[in-house]
Formats: C-alpha cells, sequence, structure tokens
C-alpha cells in the first residue's frame, strides 16, 4: 500500500498532464511537501489517448505565452529527467479551403507576427512540396509555423511526473481522493481512500486536476467548475512506407488535423456536433478505456479524407479510436482559485488543448499559489468567470455538443453560440423580441446586440467585413448621437456593499475617494499591488452605510470574490443583488426630453447634474436615474425593480419621443468613439492605471489604497506606456482585436479592442504604444499604420478622445 503523508503543503489531484505539470512547477518553485493522488494510474484518464499537438498560437498575447512556454520546456523536458518525450519540431500547417478561411489565417499570421511566433504565409504550391501527399487543388492558402511540434503525451506527463519527483514532490497512484475537508470558508484537506481503507491528508492547497472528473470533484465542495466529457475520434492506419516526419496539418474547413507517427498517419477530427459522454457519470473501474466504436459519425470526416489525401483510399486501418475528453462552455479552460471556497485551485477543463496547454498553464498556475498573484492576465481562462448555473448537466451536455466542433468553425468577429441558450433573461426579453431584437450571450444573459428591419432575417449572417446588421447598427448609432437610444442593460453585475464599515473597506479597496455624500456615483477601479486593475466599476453611495457597485456582467463573480478577498474584518455585507433590478439606459442629446415626458422629476442640470444618482417617479413606478454614461452622451441608467421593469419600457416606448431600440453593438461602437476602455480587452491586472491613462479616477491624496504605492512610483519612473486610440483613414478596412500596432514600420503590440466609429466613419480602434522615456508630443510624432490580415493601413492617432473629447456633450 501507498504510504501517503499525514500532511502536505498542496494536494494536487489527478495524474494527468495537468495535474503531473503543476506538482512539476510547485516544486520548481520550492515547494518540496507536494503530494500528487492518482485514483487509478498516470495518464489513464485523457492524457494516455491525447493526439499530442503542441501549437504556439493562440487567440491573444498571454495565451501565446503559455503554449510558446509548453513548447520550449517540452523540448528540454526529456534532457532533463531522461525520460523520452517524442518531442519533434516538425512545424504545422493550417490550410484554408475559402476566402473566410484564408482571411482568418492571416489575420493569425498577423497574430504571430504580434507575438513574436515564427510563421509564413504560403502558397498552394509550397505546401504541396511540404506535404507531397496532399491534395491541393482547391486550397486557397495557408500559414506554416516551423516551430509547432508533435510529442508522446503520456511520456510528457511521466517526465513532468519525474521531474517533480526529482524536487522532492510526491506522487502517489492507486489513492482515490473523496473528499475535500474545509473550515471558515477555507481547505483544510482532503480524505481519502486506498485499498480499500480511508485516511486524511491536512493540508494548505488542495488544486483540482481531475479533468473529466473535476466537476463532480468540485460539486462536492460546492465549487462551480462547468466541464463536460466529450468522445474524440481519431484513425490511424498501417504503416506508410516512405512516409517519413511530416508537419501537423490542419484542415479545418474538413473539421480534420493529421499527423504522421512511426511511420503511420493519423486523422482525428473536431467535428460541428459532437456527441457528450458520461451524463450518468463515469464508472469507478474507468482507465486506461475506449469509448464504443462509431463509424457512421466519423464516415463524413473519413470521406473528405479520403479526397483530401488519397493515401487514405488504400492505406489500412491499425486503430479506429474513440476516447472521452473534457470541453467547457465557452472552450476555454479553468485556472486559478475557486471564489467559493479559500485555498481550492483548479486547473481542468482542456478542450483537447491540454498538452499543448499545461505546460504553460502549469507554470502560470504555480506562479499564482506560491507569490500570491498570477503572473500575467489571465482573465481568459479564470475559474472567476465561470457562472453558477453553468455546472448544471443539462445545460452543459448541451453546450459541449457544440464547442468540441468550434474548435475548428470559422472563428468570425461576433460569432454566437447556438445551444443552451435563452437561461438568463431581462424582464423584457419579449418585449424586445417582439421589437425585432436579436440576441446575443454573456454569461448566460440574453441580450438584444442588434435590431432588424421589418422584414430583415432575425440572424446573423457572418464574415470578416460588413455584417448583414452593419447598416442596422449605423442607425442606432445614428440615434444615439443625434436623438434618443434605449439600451436594456439589466446583465450589468450589482452589487450592494452596507455597514458600519463600508465606508472605510471601500477606500481601502478603490482607487478613487468613494467617501462622498449619499447620491454620489465615483467612477474607480480596484487596483493590486502592482498598480494593476483588478475591476472596473461604478460606486454609488446610497446612505451613510450603504453604497451600490456596478460592474459588467462577465465579471461579477471575479469582483465579487476580490471584495470578499479583501473584505478581512471590516464590518460589512457584499451581496449580489443582479436579479433585483432591471437596467434601461436612456441615452442620448434628447434623452432629457424623453424622461421628462414620463416623470415629474426636474432632470435639469442643477437639479440633476452629472456622477449623481437619485430616486424618481417614473410612469406609475418609481426607479433609480444614475446620470452617467458609456456612449458619451447626456444620458441616464434607470435602476428599476423587476417585477416594474415591463410598464417603465411601455411608458417610454408610449411617450413617443423618437426613441430608438438599441443594441450591444452600438453601445460597443459609441464607447470606442469616446475611448472608454472594456475590462478585459483594454485593461487588465496586468495593465497599470496610469499607462491605461485612468489615473483621473486615482486619487493619491486620500490616503492609503491598494495599489497606492504602486500608483507613486510609476508616477515617479514615468510610463512605459502609453493607451492610444486609432483611426483608420481608409472607411472600408474593420478592426476586432489583435491587428498589429505598426509605428514607424515596426509592430508595437496589438489593438486590444476595435470597432467601428459611424460618427466617425471609420474604424476605431484602442491599444497600448510602448514610450519609455517620451513625451506624449513624440508618441504622436510618429507614423502609424494597422496591420490587418497582413495589409497594412494609415492611421491617426490621438491620447485623448477623439469624439468629444472635452466631454461637453455628457454634461448638456
Amino acid at each position: 500500500m501507498a504510504e501517503v503523508p499525514k500532511t502536505a503543503r498542496a494536494v494536487i489531484i489527478g495524474g494527468g498532464v495537468s495535474g503531473c505539470s503543476v506538482a512539476y512547477h510547485l516544486a520548481k518553485a520550492g515547494w518540496t511537501d507536494i503530494v500528487l493522488l492518482e485514483r487509478k494510474r498516470l495518464t489513464s484518464g485523457t492524457t494516455w489517448h491525447a493526439a499530442g499537438l503542441i501549437g504556439q498560437l493562440r487567440g491573444s498575447a498571454n495565451m501565446t505565452r503559455l503554449a510558446k512556454y509548453s513548447a520550449d520546456l517540452y523540448v528540454k523536458l526529456e534532457a532533463e529527467t531522461g525520460v523520452a518525450t517524442g518531442m519533434r519540431q516538425v512545424g504545422s500547417i493550417s490550410v484554408a479551403l475559402t476566402q473566410a478561411r484564408h482571411e482568418e489565417l492571416l489575420r493569425q499570421a498577423t497574430v504571430a507576427r504580434i507575438f513574436d511566433v515564427d510563421v509564413a504565409e504560403v502558397s498552394p504550391a509550397e505546401v504541396k512540396a511540404m506535404y507531397p501527399h496532399l491534395n491541393v487543388g482547391d486550397v486557397v492558402g495557408a500559414v506554416h509555423l516551423p516551430l509547432d511540434g508533435q510529442c508522446d503525451p503520456a511520456n510528457i506527463a511521466m517526465a513532468l511526473a519525474k521531474g517533480a519527483r526529482m524536487r522532492g514532490a510526491k506522487v502517489l497512484e492507486g489513492v482515490k481522493v473523496t473528499g475535500v475537508t474545509r473550515a471558515a470558508g477555507r481547505v483544510t484537506g482532503v480524505d481519502y481512500v486506498v485499498e480499500g481503507e480511508p485516511g486524511h491528508i491536512a493540508a494548505d492547497v488542495v488544486i483540482n486536476c481531475g479533468g473529466m472528473w473535476g466537476r463532480d470533484l468540485a460539486e462536492a465542495s460546492g465549487v462551480t467548475l462547468p466541464l463536460h466529457a466529450c468522445e474524440h475520434f481519431y484513425l490511424i492506419t498501417e504503416p506508410i512506407e516512405g512516409l517519413g516526419h511530416l508537419p501537423v496539418l490542419r484542415v479545418p474547413d474538413e473539421c480534420a488535423y493529421y499527423k504522421s507517427d512511426a511511420g503511420k498517419m493519423m486523422i482525428g477530427a473536431f467535428e460541428p456536433k459532437a456527441k457528450p459522454w458520461g451524463m450518468g457519470g463515469i464508472r469507478e473501474d474507468f482507465e486506461f478505456d475506449t469509448l464504443p466504436e462509431d463509424w457512421d459519425h466519423f464516415q463524413p470526416i473519413l470521406e473528405a479524407a479520403m479526397e483530401r489525401m488519397p493515401l487514405f483510399q488504400s492505406a489500412g486501418i491499425h486503430t479506429f479510436f474513440n476516447g472521452p475528453e473534457s470541453f467547457t462552455p465557452d472552450d476555454r479552460y479553468y485556472l486559478g482559485e475557486a471564489p467559493e471556497l479559500g485555498g481550492y485551485w483548479v486547473a481542468a477543463g482542456y478542450n483537447s488543448v491540454g498538452i499543448a496547454g499545461s505546460g504553460g498553464a502549469g507554470m502560470a498556475l504555480a506562479h499564482w499559489i506560491t507569490e500570491g498573484e498570477p503572473p500575467f492576465d489571465l482573465w481568459e481562462v479564470d475559474i472567476r468567470r465561470a457562472q453558477p448555473f453553468q455546472r448544471n448537466r443539462s445545460y452543459l451536455k448541451e453546450r459541449v455538443s457544440e464547442t468540441l466542433g468550434l474548435l475548428y468553425a470559422d472563428h468570425f468577429p461576433y460569432r454566437q453560440m447556438a445551444t443552451s441558450r435563452g437561461v438568463r433573461r431581462s424582464p423584457l426579453h419579449e418585449h424586445l423580441k417582439a421589437r425585432g431584437a436579436v440576441f446575443g450571450e454573456v454569461a448566460g444573459w440574453e441580450r438584444a446586440n442588434w435590431f432588424a428591419n421589418e422584414g430583415q432575417a432575425r440572424e446573423y449572417q457572418y464574415s470578416w467585413g460588413r455584417q448583414n446588421w452593419f447598416d442596422n447598427a449605423a442607425a442606432e448609432h445614428k440615434a444615439v448621437r443625434t436623438g434618443v437610444g434605449l439600451f436594456d442593460m439589466t446583465s450589468f453585475g450589482k452589487i450592494r456593499v452596507e455597514g458600519r464599515d463600508a465606508c472605510a473597506f471601500l477606500q481601502r479597496v478603490c482607487a478613487n475617494d468613494v467617501d462622498v455624500p449619499a447620491g454620489r456615483i465615483v467612477y474607480t477601479q480596484m487596483l493590486n499591488a502592482r498598480g494593476g486593475i483588478e475591476s472596473d466599476l461604478t460606486v454609488t453611495r446610497l446612505s451613510e452605510t450603504a453604497y451600490f457597485l456596478v460592474v459588467p456582467g462577465a465579471t461579477l463573480q471575479r469582483d465579487l470574490a476580490w471584495l470578499r478577498r479583501h473584505l478581512g474584518e471590516a464590518f460589512a455585507v457584499i451581496t449580489d443583488v443582479t436579479a433585483g433590478e432591471a437596467v434601461l439606459c436612456v441615452m442620448g442629446p434628447k434623452s432629457r426630453e424623453l424622461l421628462q415626458a414620463v416623470s415629474p422629476a426636474d432632470f435639469s442640470n442643477a437639479a440633476h447634474p452629472f456622477g449623481t444618482a437619485r430616486d424618481i417617479e417614473i410612469g406609475m413606478g418609481l426607479a433609480r436615474a444614475h446620470r452617467v454614461t458609456y456612449v458619451g452622451e447626456l444620458g441616464w441608467e434607470l435602476y428599476i425593480s423587476t417585477d416594474q421593469a415591463a410598464h417603465v419600457f411601455e411608458a417610454l416606448e408610449a411617450a413617443d419621443k423618437g426613441m430608438t431600440l438599441c443594441g450591444l453593438h452600438v453601445l460597443d461602437s459609441c464607447r470606442i468613439e469616446k475611448g472608454y476602455r472594456h475590462f478585459g480587452h483594454d485593461i487588465t491586472d496586468e495593465d497599470h492605471v496610469l499607462e491605461a491613462g485612468l489615473g483621473f479616477a486615482v486619487k493619491t491624496g486620500k490616503g492609503d489604497f491598494m495599489g497606492r504605492e504602486a500608483v507613486l512610483r510609476k508616477r515617479e519612473a514615468g510610463l512605459a506606456r502609453r493607451m492610444v486610440q486609432f483611426k483608420l483613414r481608409d472607411p472600408g478596412p474593420l478592426l476586432f482585436h489583435n491587428e498589429a500596432i505598426v509605428r514607424d514600420g515596426r509592430i508595437v503590440g496589438p489593438i486590444t479592442s476595435g470597432n467601428y466609429g459611424h460618427h466617425l466613419g471609420g474604424a476605431i480602434g484602442l491599444g497600448y504604444v510602448p514610450c519609455a522615456g517620451e513625451s506624449a508630443e513624440q508618441v504622436l510624432a510618429s507614423s502609424y499604420e494597422i496591420e490587418v490580415a497582413g495589409k497594412r493601413f494609415a492611421a491617426e492617432a490621438s491620447l485623448v478622445p477623439m469624439y468629444d473629447p472635452k466631454s461637453e456633450r455628457v454634461r448638456m
């Protein structure tokens, strides 16, 4: 029987590549008191049958950074541990069969250049030269990454496990964790059973690396970890003479990937409609298991492969494999400390990129655990983005049938999920639907993204150019700039902080001064010790002891966790009140006229100045009117009890003051014209508040607060980079994000967010420009271009908003 220690600093649950990587990197960081527990044998869940593709390029800088780290680590791991990893940098080729896919590949090539990944755009003839077995007759174009590779997944995990043991960690097989113990809101250890004998390990930290078991394991501790297994298929041929080592090949338009291995050819699939698996749980003796063959399901992929690579017509079949892998609702994995339970960490849900992702993910999580903060912004994969309802198994079963296929679907901008929709709805949902709303989904919320005209199809027609709703958005945009528009923003996260110490607590966690009279609204950030932005929010003082915080719907769980983590001994209560109030945003130069038609309240500047909130009568109901804006116009956010929201909407509509219903796409295009930052894109926890151009919302003179010293140091040292707003001079191209900023002929970084500025007449983007030792005038004196899908377009640059730079319109 395995000798299981009684205590440990950290217990890792799960012996796949993820758990082994976390153990390796914690040990490398100097933690020797580590125990990894595997219920059966290492790699026996999903890792052993992974395809082992190592691709470096991801959709953002930091995800690419993690993938590159994995590739670099695996190249060195064999020499360090003596375990053969099978790592070969054979390169990879992605081919496009359509113009739309070619546009996507060219945009990815730009991303690679931004992030310093070796990349080349190659012609069909060049693809044929590198891959002679491939039929390239209908190939439009391709991208080649020479340093991508492939490996032996199980041996990668074994090498990481050995590296962890070499540094003092214990890796134990045949030990099943039966529960995580807790006290006072923190983990205290794990209960386990080995050969029928129960036991307990006391521990400070527990890390769930349970893969497809992870959801149920987390659920037992009250932790949300939304993932679900799907069946994943691949086929391996008999040996093919003279095959050699070929690059990894991806043909996403046919949902297929190919790799050569030991003289055989493999084809795997990410089919559009996947088969969820394990809805009734995973049987106790599951170990190195396969799932039943399903030739009918795989046949369309194989038929396309036989045309694409004729060798499949004659080669014998050695293996037809079907095995389970876990997928998440948004195709991104989970890292970080669970907001529900202190000391409970997660690294799971890898969506078929577990081998390529786990090296970097293990490094990042180990840094986060040992240093108390992540090495860089990890919001894309942060466990705090998960919504509590998403652990629902019916929701997950339906959603993951789509997300598996989305790995190889066209990644068009504004693409919306089709499955598991309608879970969270505003009280106005049916009203907006009846008036032509076309909905998108964020954090489970159905939100009107745009409004269709009479007779127009209420659906997206995706492309990389101007999509079918472009003109609708232009009309909505004009209404906001010249008349009055209404947005349903019920999806805002809403938090009450109240109690004797509420003011002192918020003064400590907020950078701005929130010790203001009741009725005042304060725009602020919550900062970390580096001056990075953990949260972007408004704080409204309701009374001497009560505050109302408004945050983006997508960050609500993150913001709640941050507040609760730093509450300490303060006498205050933090409550999520999101579902209690609907939010109607009435915005535009004629918004005052509309509100005065339905309310006896005085909406003049004297009675209701910018940045204040008060209770009003509206229609036959009541609301709290906040005079703030995210579109850069005169306007109010109306916070209405959900039971009265439909009535207030009907009263506004009946006033017949030319109100136009507007969607989230226009909210975003208006805010980017005004240069307002978007959390998660333009501002993150690694972006210093001063470099983000938000120093006006920081009041160092108010006394001590989190991040104050970092702000003072940055003011003394000077800015290393600045947030700049760009407008393309050519009105044709579109910006979304991750296009390249080119300064005086050299790429200096990515566009962090982009949209079309219908009022300004061109695509608008925000992004950081390095400027150490430079003045603002020197930054603006340069020549700027933006690279879009390999083409460069001249751009105007500004450090102040291009629309209404003095913010006169919001104070009309």
